[in-house]
């Protein structure tokens, strides 16, 4: 879909011609890459749109947006709604698929009433719930499935603190896309409650936490390995450590 919006690579970005940065889903330093450099700029306007937990790592906005919501476009759908701007209806399935998918389908305990208000808003203005559901059901490919054997066959099962944790790795010559449903496709299916599930793909070692008990807060272990994320769901990108260096600090 990138042709259809005209992206630019993040490469080819010139840093001093950037006047506004605008940060959505996040507002962690350690999460925007090279664009932190920006922060030092002089005149810099900052805006920011998120739903996450404040940590000390938070970017200080001119202009903010900051809600407790499953998911961010629950928040951009409540000011598109409230500045009555008029959306199709593929604007609209694809709004309500990042909230589906931020939310789980409405399972993760972060969900919150405003979700379902702004899914419903969206399938009003013809949000396709057929389309959804392909887009959500969708088969696994033969590199998913033997991804998420290996995840299931490494896993060992960890008492901490009298808290059953899981612990999965799996490597892989090349970048295999969807590992976050994969993780959560393996939750499901052994009833988990806490997965802490790594992966190596290429030069990079990928993190997807999960957990359904409040005990755990996968977000603080995740913002160690320089992610991020929700008490229930966080993730994070490693590119300075194998996979073995991870899974011990994870230990």
């Amino acid at each position: 879909t990138s042709y259809l919006f005209d992206f630019v690579r993040i490469k080819d970005v010139d840093l001093n011609n950037v006047k506004r940065l605008i940060l959505v889903d996040t507002r962690q330093k350690k999460r925007i890459g090279k664009f932190k450099k920006l922060l030092d700029k002089n005149a810099m306007e900052i805006h920011i749109y998120d739903h996450h937990p404040p940590s000390d790592d938070d970017i200080k906005g001119d202009f903010e947006i900051v809600q407790e919501r499953g998911a961010l476009t629950s928040i951009l759908a409540g000011i598109i709604r409230e500045k009555g701007i008029k959306i199709t209806p593929d604007e609209a399935t694809l709004m309500s698929l990042g909230i589906y998918e931020d939310t789980g389908s409405f399972t993760y305990s972060s969900t919150t009433a405003e979700d379902y208000e702004a899914a419903a808003w969206l399938l009003e203005q013809g949000a396709s719930l057929n389309t959804i559901s392909d887009m959500l059901t969708r088969e696994l490919t033969a590199e998913q499935v033997w991804l998420l054997n290996d995840l299931m066959a490494s896993a060992t099962r960890n008492n901490i603190n009298g808290v059953e944790v899981v612990i999965a790795k799996v490597r892989s010559d090349r970048y295999i896309g969807d590992f976050a449903v994969l993780v959560q496709k393996f939750m499901e299916m052994e009833n988990l409650n806490v997965i802490f599930a790594l992966a190596q793909m290429e030069n990079r070692v990928y993190l997807v936490a999960r957990s359904r008990i409040p005990e755990v807060n996968v977000a603080e272990i995740a913002f160690e390995f320089g992610g991020g994320g929700h008490p229930q769901a966080a993730s994070a990108t490693v590119t300075d450590k194998t996979l073995i260096q991870a899974e011990e600090d994870l230990n």
